[in-house]
């Protein structure tokens, strides 16, 4: 099989799994989305916890607005855009927007994992052209002086190395 088919099947492979890794997992119950919500949403009074893991009255607050909300028949998105529109703007959300200004959080590190995939393909490729070093003339007189004298020709009569 040639490289360039086995580049192509690689290539479908990714796509077909990133495919089937993005679909949603479907309908989910009422609590499994209250805490999924709540995982993504930033407790105003506890520092660096979600929602979902702190106790503080302020995030028993949110999770019961989120509940409500859920209640209310509000898809994910809009309960996430209700929290970040509200008091406390999009400070509230833990995971930042994938539009805007701010997809660059998601965008930049995938465009330098392609970047560096294509850099280390592009090295690996020049180097097997190039084929193995050889020694030059120069290079064979540091090695024999950095021997020292033939053993065999004590005199230094032979033919060299």
């Amino acid at each position: 099989m040639s490289r360039r088919l086995l580049w192509v099947v690689l290539g479908v492979v990714a796509v077909v799994a990133l495919a089937i890794g993005s679909r949603g997992a479907g309908p989910s119950s009422a609590e499994e989305r209250l805490w999924s919500i709540a995982d993504g949403v930033r407790c105003p009074q506890c520092s660096g916890q979600s929602v979902a893991d702190s106790d503080a009255p302020a995030a028993k607050a949110l999770r019961d607005q989120i509940r409500a909300d859920i209640e209310a028949g509000r898809s994910d998105d809009t309960i996430r855009a209700r929290l970040a529109d509200g008091a406390y703007g999009e400070d509230i959300l833990l995971n930042p927007p994938r539009s805007g200004f701010a997809a660059l959080v998601w965008i930049v590190p995938v465009a330098v994992v392609v970047v560096a995939f294509g850099g280390l393909a592009l090295a690996f490729r020049r180097w097997e052209r190039q084929g193995p070093a050889t020694p030059s003339r120069r290079d064979r007189e540091l090695v024999a002086a950095a021997l020292g004298p033939d053993p065999d020709d004590p005199h230094g009569e032979g033919a060299g190395r």
